[in-house]
């Protein structure tokens, strides 16, 4: 199959899928050689439902075991089904989550703007990383979404760390290098706060993560919760831009994509062209 194009050629028009997934037996969203992957599910389902051939592209490449509560991709498809009649959105949704095992679901497929595109049309995406800490015991329906920690932790401490972090900057100290690519980055938001319940909520949104980033700012975080570290170590490490050890990085199983943003349909077109000519910059 070719390669997929950032808008859909003539004949063809982009659907938009939103849907959810839990992590816990993928290795990832993309697909991988006999590995059971997000991308690989979804892609052999819509395939004999469409009877075309699928490429999906995502908004944010999960790793494995990371879940998704709102996880946004497209795909393209001729204008009309092979009897060359209106395609029923309705109709593919509902056989798609047949096909599907359970921890993928479908919440809707629609008709996506012109110049739209899942990956590189997108804002921001956030995530929610959850903690249960100072040794509590995590009921067993949630052990899937929470990573436990036996130490009782600081989130004064960990706020006051990662608020110099917000803003724009080269995060290589917490991302998995990669070939090509930046590690530079837009941090948004990124707060703790701790419910009734004593569960530690971590929000975390950015422009764009590079691989294990978020789980590296928790990990990170975390150090300087439980007092191994001061306040001001997370901000050295950030500027010494030496990869933290893995031994830091947080579980995936304690983190959920939970928003994807767009701009408005009107500024697609150039949010597209902004993003394409980033990235080939960076390349």
């Amino acid at each position: 199959m070719k390669e997929p194009t950032l808008v859909p050629e003539g004949g063809f028009f982009r659907l938009r899928i939103d849907f959810s997934y839990d992590g816990t037996n993928f290795s990832g969203w993309a697909k991988q050689p006999d590995q059971r992957t997000i991308q690989g599910e979804m892609e052999s389902a819509l395939e004999p439902i469409t009877r075309n051939p699928i490429s999906l592209q995502v908004a944010g490449r999960t790793d494995a075991g990371v879940h998704a509560s709102a996880q946004v991709a497209h795909f393209d498809l001729p204008e009309r089904d092979h009897e060359a009649r209106e395609w029923d959105f309705t109709d593919i949704t509902y056989r798609l989550n047949r096909f599907l095992p359970e921890d993928i679901r479908i919440h809707s497929i629609t008709k996506a703007p012109e110049h739209f595109h899942a990956r590189f049309s997108a804002l921001s995406r956030s995530y929610l990383y959850k903690i249960l800490d100072g040794g509590k015991i995590l009921p067993p329906l949630e052990r899937y979404d929470t990573t436990t920690w036996y130490r009782p932790l600081d989130i004064d401490a960990m706020n006051d760390a990662v608020k110099p972090l917000l803003g724009e900057h080269d995060f290589a100290a917490f991302c998995k290098a990669r070939e090509s690519g930046t590690s530079i980055r837009t941090l948004k938001e990124f707060a703790f706060t701790r419910d009734s319940t004593g569960k530690i909520f971590a929000k975390v949104k950015a422009d764009a993560f590079c691989h294990s980033m978020v789980r590296s700012l928790v990990g990170a975080a975390v150090c300087v919760g439980e007092g191994r570290f001061p306040v001001e170590w997370m901000k050295e490490v950030l500027d010494g831009k030496t990869r933290i050890g893995e031994s830091l990085v947080f579980p995936a199983r304690g983190l959920t994509l939970t928003e994807v943003t767009y701009p408005k349909d009107s500024e697609l077109k150039e949010r597209l062209s902004i993003t394409v000519r980033r990235r080939d910059e960076d390349e």
